[in-house]
Formats: structure tokens, sequence, C-alpha cells
């Protein structure tokens, strides 16, 4: 999967866990919260990605790269809408 894969695989992610986050009513208006998970979702499968690579984990196209670049976006986004409900 190259950083095009990436970029849609984040973008997704985000979207669709802003979209099922229980706190995403409390989170605030609509367009920055799910502007917010987005790009939470796209850093946390970029960071994923530079990090499996760096450290030897996974290499560019492996399978092992999907799962773990979704878990992590997952997480980014779960952690910034609900630290924006916080609020």
């Amino acid at each position: 999967m190259g950083w095009a894969g990436i970029v849609v695989l984040g973008l997704a992610v985000g979207c669709a866990g802003w979209f099922f986050h229980p706190l995403r009513r409390a989170s605030g208006p609509a367009g920055r919260g799910l502007a917010l998970a987005a790009a939470a979702g796209l850093a946390g499968a970029a960071l994923a990605k530079v990090g499996g690579r760096a450290t030897g984990f996974f290499h560019d196209g492996e399978l092992l790269e999907w799962p773990v670049c979704t878990a992590v976006a997952f997480v980014f986004v779960a952690v910034s809408v609900a630290l924006r409900a916080r609020r």
C-alpha cells in the first residue's frame, strides 16, 4: 500500500470513527469535529506506516500493514473525539 492508500485509509477511518463514536454529539459542531477526526485518522495511519517501516515490523505492501495502520488510526480518532468532548 502506497501513500495514496494511507491517505484513503486514514480519511475513511477518521470519518467512520467519528460517525460511530458515542461522544460525537458532545464534541461540538459537526464540521470541526469531523475535520479533527479525519486529520487524526490520517495522522495515525501515517505514523503507523512510518513507525512500522522504521522498526522493520513490516515493509511496504505486506499484509500486516493494513490492520496495524487501521488499528492505530482508530485509536487516534477515538482519543481525539473523546478529548474534544471533554471540553
